[in-house]
């Protein structure tokens, strides 16, 4: 997937450890400092540690998360999976309302699979024994059965847009009236 409109997030990974008490996964780091948080096609993925911004936040970690812990509690988790909520960390949300996770009960970040959090999709959580990385590219390719995200991106382009390039485009849309305040 090419990377002309990402950017290296420049993150603080040791203030982002020591805000959320763990280490990420090497997939993640790599993957901000190549494209950085933005949008791939309907998948955001988020910063761990909140940016300024123009016109909204490009979002951060801590509200999906807690929307994610929220919601393991009030649906009871997920059958065969006895995890303490605590153990859902963020990474992306969906523009189909699923909030895409990792599960950090290993104490080795680059073993944590992902959890998804489906708004529609036929269990409220699945575990995906992969990495963040490895799931994209996955989603990307089709290679889940059944579809794991609410919209589905299958036969879709693949691309990444940086929030600040959706930020300077919204910028330009608004200075040319195309849509209002």
């Amino acid at each position: 997937m090419p990377a002309d409109l990402g950017a290296d997030e420049e993150i603080d990974w040791p203030e982002a450890e020591a805000c959320w008490g763990t280490r990420f996964p090497q997939d993640y780091m790599a993957f901000m400092s190549v494209y950085g948080a933005g949008t791939f096609n309907e998948v955001v993925v988020l910063m761990p540690l909140p940016k300024e911004y123009i016109r909204w936040d490009p979002g951060t970690l801590e509200e999906e998360t807690e929307n994610a812990r929220y919601t393991w509690e009030m649906v009871g988790g997920q059958e065969g999976l006895d995890i303490d909520p605590e153990h859902i960390l963020a990474w992306g949300v969906t523009s189909g309302a699923d909030i895409l996770c990792w599960l950090t009960t290993d104490p080795d970040p680059d073993r944590w699979p992902v959890l998804v959090c489906g708004r529609h999709t036929r269990d409220d959580f699945t575990l995906f024994p992969c990495g963040m990385v490895e799931f994209l590219r996955r989603l990307l390719l089709d290679e889940f059965e059944p579809y794991p995200i609410s919209i589905d991106l299958r036969g879709s382009r693949p691309g990444f847009v940086h929030w600040l390039e959706q930020q300077r485009r919204w910028k330009a849309d608004a200075a040319a009236g195309e849509f209002g305040p």
